[in-house]
């Protein structure tokens, strides 16, 4: 493929793990004994919130990641965030009310009590391992770098850092060059994340509204169905930051395909279209890009050397479904809107149907899931 060099600087990019150096209390050897504080709370996580279940509330653990790194600013100087430093948790009344932030006060709040529960651990260091654990619960999904050691003192970060979906292309990429010097792959890259990705206000009048039709497995889906021409929404339209879907029908607690315009842009602008391209149907390219962009997010307001690689504490990712990107029911190749020249187009198969397949709301096919969702200052 096109992007085989890409591909290949991804891998060098990745960070090799050190050797076993020191033996928790549970026996698990680790390269250095500061990480063993991370398994009881990797299993507390596991057990109290994310049950081991690719849902709505590991989604939104993901979205915190970034939401928490993303606030920093190389321009603007320290005074305006610290970037991954767990602020959203040590000033959960500021943050969480910026209108990029509307509904992560859930995570939040989830997460806030492991303050107290594992008071060795450091809120930055809390939100990105939470983050890692969440992922793993993902079919598909990288096993992610984890380095421990971000501090405590932190600022509030200050409002309109975190990219909104309404944002043009130009913007995003500004933001997130200004953030950590970004690239627009490595930007599209992150945005791998949006596979297992839903919406709750975008649409105020929709809950969880997936971004693509298979929203728990960490898959190349998202990456084609968001080339697809829209032809409806899922629930009302005019709401800012959405363009329409090519899937917006639902029934019941099924939520019909939201898009984001954001997504939309980023996948037709001259300077991001063939990045996109790129990752549909190439699951080992993607996730690898999506984990060595995420080594360098989980670290921004942090130097790598200052860190304590803990990588092997996050757990083994469910494997991947191996299932091709394929076109919707209803969809085809008819539907694609392509910008990319200089990338081939893989031929896809068009799953069989007449009428649109429903996604379901919950990872077992149901409509009914747990949700966990603590009270708190959020």
């Amino acid at each position: 493929m096109a992007f085989a060099v890409l591909f290949a600087l991804v891998t060098l990019a990745a960070v090799s793990r050190a050797a076993p150096t020191a033996v928790c209390s549970d026996g698990t050897r680790v390269s250095n004994a500061a990480c063993c504080a991370f398994i009881p709370l990797a299993e507390d996580l596991q057990n109290t919130i994310f049950l081991n279940d690719c849902g709505e509330d590991t989604h939104e653990a993901i979205r915190l990641t970034f939401h928490d790194a993303v606030a920093i600013s190389r321009s603007q100087g320290p005074s305006v965030g610290g970037g991954a430093d767990g602020s959203m948790l040590l000033f959960p009344t500021i943050e969480p009310n910026f209108s990029a932030n509307n509904g992560i006060d859930d995570s939040v709040n989830n997460l806030i009590p492991f303050l107290a529960k594992h008071p060795t651990i450091s809120a930055g260091d809390l939100v990105q391992f939470a983050g890692a654990v969440a992922l793993s619960n993902c079919p598909g999904a990288p096993q992610l770098e984890f380095l421990a050691g971000r501090p405590n003192h932190t600022i509030a970060a200050a409002d309109g850092l975190i990219p909104e979906p309404q944002d043009s292309v130009t913007k995003i990429l500004e933001r997130f060059d200004d953030a950590g010097g970004f690239t627009p792959f490595e930007v599209v890259s992150l945005l791998a994340s949006h596979t297992v990705a839903r919406a709750d206000h975008v649409d105020e009048t929709l809950e969880a509204a997936p971004f693509d039709s298979t929203p728990f497995t960490f898959d190349t889906q998202v990456f084609l169905e968001v080339l697809l021409k829209g032809v409806g929404f899922p629930g009302t339209d005019n709401n800012t930051g959405e363009v329409a879907s090519p899937l917006p029908i639902g029934s019941g607690n099924d939520t019909g395909e939201i898009r984001l315009q954001s997504d939309f842009a980023l996948a037709r602008d001259e300077r991001t279209a063939c990045f996109w391209q790129s990752f549909v149907n190439e699951q080992e390219f993607m996730a690898s890009s999506f984990k060595a962009a995420m080594s360098k997010l989980a670290i921004l307001g942090h130097s790598r050397e200052s860190l304590i690689d803990c990588s092997d504490v996050v757990p083994v990712p469910k494997p991947a479904v191996n299932t091709p990107a394929s076109f919707p029911a209803t969809t085809g190749p008819k539907d694609l809107e392509l910008t990319c020249a200089a990338e081939r187009f893989p031929t896809l198969s068009v799953n069989p149907g007449a009428q649109q397949t429903l996604i379901p709301h919950c990872s077992s096919g149901g409509q009914d899931c747990p949700s966990v969702q603590f009270a708190g200052p959020a």
